[in-house]
């Protein structure tokens, strides 16, 4: 797992989501982002690559949704095995109830599917902390930079790196997990929580 931080548990997605010091870049559109350095050939190529279909028209995929980021779903991703995954859109209240059950010192991923809309979002990051159930300290937190994402109509993803299950008979049993979707700007895209148990074996 990744390095172990402790805290007292008061928020799970307090102040150190986001860097207090940390002062994003302007917020700018599509067509800001398109109407600048139109000198720099390579540049205006580039960004032509990136945003696709989004310099020319608005990419709406659900239009009854004003959010810029619909976060879809979470995904545990094991070599050999079916991916182990959450329906984040729909009612996320009942997600604890969902336990994942995962082999102690197995290699593992989280993947994150969602749909960008609307505008081009910046900073996209993700956050995770753990916490041993019963115990009121973070035993875990990962912060993922997941980058910066144009509107497009088909779903976009983020792979985490490869982080290793927790062993030994200790490290056994239920683990609450607080995860949060923001990005440079402070938007919280989604947050939920959700659980896993280590176990010696898959079964």
């Amino acid at each position: 797992m990744a390095e172990t931080e402790t805290h007292q548990h008061v928020d799970p997605h307090d102040e150190d989501v986001h860097d207090a010091n940390y002062q994003a870049p302007p917020e700018k559109t599509i067509e800001e982002i398109m109407a600048a350095d139109q000198e720099d050939e390579s540049l205006r190529r580039y960004k032509e690559a990136l945003l696709g279909a989004a310099q020319t028209e608005t990419i709406i995929v659900d239009p009854n949704d004003p959010r810029k980021v619909i976060v879809k779903k979470l995904a545990l991703v094991v070599e050999g095995r079916d991916d182990m995954e959450l329906d984040l859109s729909g009612d996320i209240s009942h997600l604890k109830k969902q336990i994942f059950v995962i082999k102690e010192g197995v290699q593992y991923k989280v993947r994150i599917d969602f749909i960008v809309q609307r505008e081009i979002v910046h900073g996209l990051k993700y956050v995770q902390k753990t916490y041993r159930m019963g115990v009121p300290v973070v035993v875990d937190k990962m912060t993922h930079m997941v980058g910066s994402y144009p509107p497009k109509k088909e779903i976009q993803f983020y792979l985490t790196p490869a982080e290793e299950a927790p062993s030994g008979m200790v490290s056994r049993g239920t683990y609450s997990v607080s995860s949060v979707f923001t990005d440079d700007d402070k938007h919280i895209h989604l947050k939920w929580d959700w659980t896993f148990e280590i176990k010696k074996d898959w079964a």
